[in-house]
């Protein structure tokens, strides 16, 4: 059983807080159910990032509704490419510079809970994004909560993938 560290806010460069602790029990909750607020797209390309998304605006609070560029979610037809779609999340999470979280790619050893891993099975496109639960310093001890493939607690080296990439919040 993953147990989470109390008292866990880091703040970020623009004084808003990201609550890892927040991103935590959502992740706990959610990880084998469906959150009724948030559409599933599980047979639609996958559920994985809007997931990965959900856990993270439970973390932050904030959405960016620039049309655009933006990272937010109204309904299942209203939404931004960046709140599913894995690189998506990636471009905005580190190119971000106004509302909502920001990120920098970093190594695993970096990351704390609340933190994001994407994968790539093809060692070209990343496909698949995992929500860090427990952190470590490789991937036999890092734990993630994921959708698509359900996971609560899973170790990421027990997914065959061919790269990973490392996404602290900040």
């Amino acid at each position: 059983m993953v147990k989470c560290p109390i008292n866990i806010i880091i703040i970020g460069d623009n004084m808003s807080k990201y609550d890892r602790k927040k991103v935590y029990e959502y992740a706990e909750k959610w990880a084998y159910l469906r959150n009724p607020q948030y559409y599933n797209y599980e047979y639609l390309g996958g559920d994985c990032t809007n997931f990965v998304s959900q856990c993270v605006y439970a973390g932050c609070g904030e959405m960016n509704y620039d049309m655009n560029n933006g990272w937010y979610y109204i309904n299942a037809n209203n939404k931004s490419p960046s709140w599913t779609g894995v690189e998506f999340l990636y471009n905005f999470l580190v190119s971000n510079r106004s509302a909502g979280p920001k990120g920098i790619e970093t190594t695993i050893d970096k990351l704390e809970i609340g933190d994001i891993i994407q994968l790539s099975f093809n060692g070209v496109q990343f496909t698949h994004g995992l929500v860090v639960v427990q952190n470590a310093d490789n991937e036999d001890n890092t734990l993630i909560a994921a959708h698509t493939f359900d996971a609560f607690g899973r170790k990421v080296s027990s997914y065959e993938y061919l790269k990973y990439r490392c996404i602290h919040l900040i």
